[in-house]
């Protein structure tokens, strides 16, 4: 699999493994499903693993940084995330306390947004003990969208700080918009930057701030929500896009791009993870995964060849923007 260094040392995989899934997103997963999720990324040959301390309340963290202990620690890089610190709830919770904020879990702890100094390093260091790790490879400010004056004054401070001590390798700020994301990329020294969602096959917003100041300014980008929550996995009247229900007219295009990935010989899902790979900003491309099944079939489509002649298609059908990149594509 492909590999992108940061500038400050941290090294990713073209594929990430993001671990909200096994941090029980919507359901429970068990002990063994998520210890079997995390093998087959690294048997696929993944090395960058993203957590937070909001999946799961801290589960996905303890789950992944066991599953990690397997391997030499030099051989793996793992980002986290600051800005929601978990406090230990008033009283006990029940699995459907913690489901409103999308995590099947007991409610034992609850979410403070806390973009402080202080705040940082308390977040950073409970994040390590459950990770069992004694660094950070990236630590990411996580949805300063409602605090960017405290993110930007003292976050981000605390966070060059930490670069500094060596606790932190790469700094960087994870969103799902672009135009914060791009202020942090022209105004700081952030390595990486993570979006989610907005450089799709159905949103190209990025296109116009982010990635051009992202390629300006040397600074690289992880691409999460390839699959727009769903819709772009797999199409029916039911799928969700960014987390809620699909508007219809997103449905018929991406049935539309369904068929014609399908006449192309390929599928939706590995035109949707070529496209978001093929930015010459993009480093990694960040992918939710809950079992093993589900690691393979990413890594699969990952490695599925894109014809040429589909996105020839997709932009003479209108269904892509024309000066959107993509990867040159196999011979038809």
């Amino acid at each position: 699999m492909n590999r992108h260094r940061l500038g400050r040392g941290a090294e990713l995989t073209g594929l990430a493994f993001g671990s909200a899934g096994i941090g029980n997103l919507y359901t429970e997963v068990g002990e063994e499903t998520a210890r079997e999720a995390v093998r087959a990324a690294w048997q696929r040959g993944i090395r960058y693993f993203d957590t937070a301390p909001h999946y799961g309340l801290g589960l996905a963290e303890r789950r992944l940084g066991a599953a990690l202990r397997e391997h030499p620690r030099d051989q793996y890089t793992v980002s986290t995330k600051v800005g929601r610190r978990l406090e230990p709830a008033p009283t006990g919770g029940d699995l459907a306390n913690d489901l409103a904020n999308g995590f099947a879990v007991p409610a034992t702890h609850r979410r403070v947004w806390d973009f402080t100094a202080d705040g940082v390093r308390r977040t950073l260091e409970a994040s390590l003990r459950r990770l069992g790790l004694d660094r950070a490879d990236i630590v990411y400010l996580h949805d300063p969208d409602d605090h960017a004056e405290q993110a930007f004054r003292e976050a981000y401070p605390a966070l060059e700080r930490l670069r500094s001590e060596g606790v932190v390798g790469a700094i960087g700020a994870g969103m799902n918009q672009t135009a914060m994301l791009t202020r942090f990329v022209r105004d700081t020294d952030v390595d990486v930057v993570l979006c989610a969602g907005r450089h799709t096959l159905l949103d190209q917003s990025a296109l116009t701030d982010l990635l051009p100041a992202a390629l300006e300014h040397g600074t690289s980008v992880v691409l999460g929500g390839a699959f727009n929550s769903g819709l772009l996995a797999d199409p029916k009247p039911d799928a969700t896009y960014n987390y809620t229900q699909a508007p219809p007219e997103l449905l018929d295009r991406a049935l539309r791009m369904k068929d014609a990935a399908e006449r192309h010989g390929t599928t939706l899902r590995a035109a949707a993870l070529a496209f978001c790979a093929a930015h010459p900003a993009v480093a990694s491309v960040l992918v939710g995964a809950r079992s093993a099944a589900e690691v393979h079939d990413c890594a699969d489509q990952f490695a599925t060849p894109v014809p040429a002649a589909l996105w020839q298609e997709l932009r003479a059908t209108g269904l892509l923007l024309p000066d959107a990149p993509v990867p040159p594509g196999e011979p038809s």
